[in-house]
C-alpha cells in the first residue's frame, strides 16, 4: 500500500528498550514532519540484551500508543544496515527526499557505517543532540567534506540511556505503556 508522504523522518533504533527519550524524539519529530516512519534493528556495533522480536513489540506498542495517523512502525523496514532501510523506505513509498535520525552520540561512528558515502547521497541527517553527547564540530565538518548534508534538531534529549534501565532494571524512565510487556516477559532481567 502506497501512502502520500511529503516530509519524512526516518527513524532507526536499536530500541533495546525504548525509552522515554524515544518518545520524546518521535513526539518532537511528528511536531516537525508530516510523516514520521520508525523501526527496530540490530546495529552491528552493539551487543543487544533483547532480541529484535521484543524490542520491535516494544517499538510498536510505544507508536501504537501516540495515536497519531502521522507517525508510522515499519518493521520491514529494519536492517542492521542503514542505507538499506533508507533505500527499502524510498522504494516502498515512493519517496524522494527523506531526513534520516541519528542521536549525536553516533556522530562518532557514523563513518564506519557501511555505505556512508552512498548514504549521504539519499538522505539529509537530522542530529538530534543527547545529553552527554555534545556535537564535535570537526564531525560535522567531516560530514561536510564528504557531501553530506545535516540539519541540528532544536530540541534535545535528556540523558536517558536504554543502557542504563538495562543495568539498573529501572523502570522510571520507560513509557508506562511498554512495563506490562516488559514484566509480562520477563524482559531486562539480569541473566546473573
Amino acid at each position: 500500500m502506497k501512502k502520500n508522504f511529503q516530509k519524512v523522518a526516518l527513524f532507526g533504533t536499536s530500541a533495546d528498550p525504548p525509552t522515554n527519550g524515544h518518545k520524546i524524539i518521535i513526539e518532537e519529530l511528528a511536531k516537525k514532519y508530516n510523516n514520521v516512519i520508525s523501526y527496530a534493528s540490530n546495529n552491528p556495533s552493539k551487543k543487544h540484551k533483547e532480541n529484535l522480536f521484543f524490542r520491535s513489540l516494544l517499538l510498536k506498542t510505544l507508536i501504537n500508543d501516540f495515536n497519531n495517523p502521522r507517525i508510522y512502525f515499519d518493521q520491514d523496514l529494519s536492517s542492521p544496515w542503514a542505507i538499506n532501510s533508507i533505500k527499502r523506505c524510498k522504494k516502498k513509498f515512493n519517496l524522494i527526499n527523506i531526513d534520516f535520525v541519528i542521536g549525536s552520540d553516533l556522530l562518532e561512528e557514523i563513518f564506519v557505517w557501511k555505505n556512508i558515502n552512498t548514504l549521504f547521497k539519499e538522505v539529509d541527517l537530522l542530529i538530534v543532540p543527547r545529553e552527554g553527547y555534545p556535537i564535535n564540530s570537526n564531525k560535522l565538518k567531516l560530514i561536510e567534506d564528504n557531501n553530506g548534508r545535516f540539519i541540528i534538531s532544536l530540541f534535545k534529549v535528556p540523558r536517558i540511556s536504554s543502557s542504563l534501565i538495562r543495568e539498573k532494571i529501572d523502570y522510571s524512565e520507560l513509557p508506562k505503556c511498554l512495563i506490562p510487556i516488559i514484566e509480562k516477559n520477563n524482559l531486562y532481567k539480569s541473566s546473573t
